[in-house]
């Protein structure tokens, strides 16, 4: 096989670690990939201690034949960069390149993810790396991407880091006027004098209840923004150093979905595309892990403007890191990899293509296990994935879906709301964001998953949950959208603070009053078991955690709550403004309650998707460049007949359908519907 016939498709393939294998496994490898319909390698992820066993030497040798062999075969090749575990030696002549703990406590070698971002030594070794990567591979054809690190994450609290934490607060203050002022340091005699004074919040300076609930929630949410910057300084820097040697071929790392410790809208610029990993947490409800599933791919989406991503791994069968690992049921593998591909996915990959013989991932699933045998159902599995690929060619290749629906995500809330002391620390960002986005994703909504700086003008509705922090021109911008005939959809705990995540001076929800048309006068908080009934146009629901005692001015009240002081009063409320609406739900609703919510907004611009009435089943759509429409069904429960949406061909198997037509799908079923 010769790299000129390698068809234009979804990428398919993965983490390939061939420098643990002997030459003739490779042989059987190769056979294997190219029956599978595998296309795409990604090299060198953990290989810096044997392309560098000592700072003043370099071996290639091993990966020059992993290059060569993989562009013989026609393989599409995502080169890594090393930086993700440095090699023994490092730690050994650098020490203060190993990270410190939150507990002051410097850590030895070992692990992964372990190099300070900080270090002088770390950055200078391993962006020496990154360009001798780049000149040495960089003008290969069969490189079509370089994957900068792996799996971007952790924290240092190390001296270096406070000295670089002080430049990044001086960068971004200027003085210690304004910083004193951001953080309220009048507060508990704590008005800072020097910047020398300053120190990152650990459990010898500001622990409070451990590393999110500090005492000063103004700095910790700067070490927060602040480390997640020090770690793209290293991504930044690599990736500078590869563009010296290969200026066109596209630069990314593996993400992580819905990741609280990086802002990865903070990151984005700095991509040529998105790509991430896909394991989602264990969960009984197919139904609930596929919703966030969904979210996370278009997480990925939304941080290059629609964008097509990759997921850049996820197993094929069965995860090795959590206390009960079960492995994908028949189907699921097939399911999966077409909704990332419905969702917005240009490439498949797995973690890993050859099980590993030994350490912590010797039992994570791969395409080949430990005998390498190919008549395994796995592999059959991965096989039909590939062919599918095969079968539909590039014709959703860089398709992107028409959204009129937006979900707000903002890490700056996620990172306050939940460090803030008061008034429930049950609450967790996460959880209300996929209880918004699940009620959306049932609906079938057509829907992108933004950033609070994103342009709001092309979209009908838009749901923020939990929008605690209000920066910049948001407010504003929010109204213009209503008053411009949009549905605005925001939760209790929004427009509480600014980005210094000081309270507003005014009646809650700050910058949102006016556009809600109430104010907030208390804030009730009860333990996770105390219910609160909502009754919400005509029916009843369960509240919990969060209560807010709203006293409206001209909002529309359509739900109240049902015990309390506060019985009778209102729980969720409408507002109209100019040709919009603007919709408060002033506590935590259950799934059903954020459903009716989120149904009648959309109701509001006709946007309930085809089949919204089928529990379980997905319907997407991505717009080729060459204006055709996809349409995808999904049915991530049990057995069903549904009504064709659309006319179309379906792409995995050439029938013809039409709108109104009966289809049967039976569990994991997939169609890929081409007008």
């Amino acid at each position: 096989m010769t790299r000129q016939n390698v068809p234009v498709k979804i990428g398919y393939g993965g983490d390939y670690n061939p420098e643990q294998w002997p030459r003739e496994v490779w042989d059987r490898d190769y056979a294997a990939f190219s029956a599978a319909g595998i296309d795409t390698v990604t090299v060198g992820v953990f290989a810096w201690a044997h392309l560098q066993p000592a700072e003043d030497r370099y071996d290639f040798t091993e990966l020059d034949a992993i290059v060569a062999r993989a562009t013989a075969e026609g393989m599409r090749i995502v080169l890594a960069t090393p930086s993700g575990a440095m090699p023994p030696w490092l730690a050994h002549e650098y020490p203060e390149a190993c990270r410190v703990d939150f507990d002051g406590r410097r850590h030895v070698y070992g692990q992964r993810h372990n190099a300070c971002p900080s270090s002088p030594d770390f950055r200078r070794l391993s962006v020496a790396m990154a360009g001798r990567l780049a000149e040495r591979y960089g003008d290969n054809p069969a490189v079509i991407a370089w994957h900068v690190g792996n799996e971007y994450g952790g924290a240092c609290w190390c001296p270096r880091c406070g000295e670089a934490f002080r430049d990044w607060l001086g960068r971004r203050y200027g003085t210690l006027d304004r910083l004193n002022d951001a953080w309220n340091t009048t507060f508990w005699s704590h008005t800072f004098t020097d910047w020398a004074q300053i120190q990152p919040p650990n459990t010898l300076s500001e622990h409070w209840r451990g590393p999110d609930h500090t005492a000063f929630q103004g700095i910790t949410l700067d070490y927060r923004r602040f480390m997640s910057d020090a770690l793209l300084g290293g991504f930044v820097a690599e990736k500078a150093a590869i563009r010296e040697h290969s200026p066109h071929t596209a630069v990314t790392t593996n993400m992580m979905g819905l990741y609280q410790p990086i802002d990865y809208h903070r990151w984005a610029p700095h991509l040529d595309f998105a790509s991430w990993d896909n394991y989602p947490p264990e969960d009984p409800s197919a139904s609930r892990t596929a919703a966030r599933m969904a979210l996370a791919h278009r997480l990925m989406r939304g941080l290059r403007d629609g964008e097509p991503f990759w997921v850049m791994e996820q197993t094929p069968s069965v995860t090795a890191s959590r206390n009960v690992n079960s492995v994908k049921r028949p189907g699921v593998l097939r399911l999966w990899s077409w909704q990332s591909v419905a969702n917005g996915a240009d490439a498949v990959l797995y973690f890993q293509l050859r099980q590993s013989r030994g350490a912590c991932e010797k039992y994570h699933g791969a395409v080949l296990d430990h005998a390498g045998r190919t008549d395994t159902r796995v592999f059959r599995e991965v096989a039909e994935v590939g062919a599918e690929f095969a079968r539909v060619g590039d014709a959703l290749l860089g398709a992107r879906t028409p959204a009129r629906v937006a979900l707000l995500v903002d890490w700056d809330s996620w990172w306050a709301v939940e460090m803030s002391d008061g008034p429930n620390r049950n609450v967790r960002y996460m959880d209300v964001l996929t209880a918004y986005h699940r009620a959306l994703w049932q609906a079938n909504a057509s829907l992108d998953v933004v950033p609070v700086t994103a342009d709001l003008s092309g979209y009908d509705v838009v749901v923020a949950p939990l929008l605690h922090m209000v920066k910049g021109d948001l407010a504003d911008r929010v109204t213009a959208f209503v008053e411009g005939g949009g549905t605005f959809v925001t939760t209790a705990l929004s427009g509480r603070v600014d980005e210094d995540d000081n309270a507003f001076l005014t009646d809650v929800p700050g910058p949102f009053a006016s556009l809600l048309g109430l104010r907030v006068e208390e804030t009730d908080a009860q333990q996770p078991d105390v219910v609160n009934p909502v009754t919400l146009l005509g029916a009843e629901f369960e509240a919990r955690h969060v209560f807010e005692v709203v006293i409206p001015d001209d909002a529309e009240v359509l739900g109240t709550y049902g015990a309390d002081f506060y019985a009778g009063t209102p729980a969720v409320t409408r507002s109209t403004r100019g040709r919009g609406s603007a919709w408060y739900v002033a506590t935590l609703l259950d799934d059903a309650g954020v459903a009716t919510v989120v149904r009648r907004a959309l109701d509001e611009h006709g946007l309930v998707g085809p089949l919204a009435d089928e529990p379980d089943v997905e319907v997407t759509e991505r717009v080729s460049p060459d204006g055709v429409r996809h349409v995808f069904v999904l049915n991530h429960g049990e057995a069903r007949t549904v009504r064709c949406p659309v006319d179309g061909t379906n792409l995995l198997d050439g029938r013809v359908l039409r709108a109104g037509d009966a289809v049967e799908l039976p569990p994991a079923a997939v169609l890929v519907l081409r007008q």
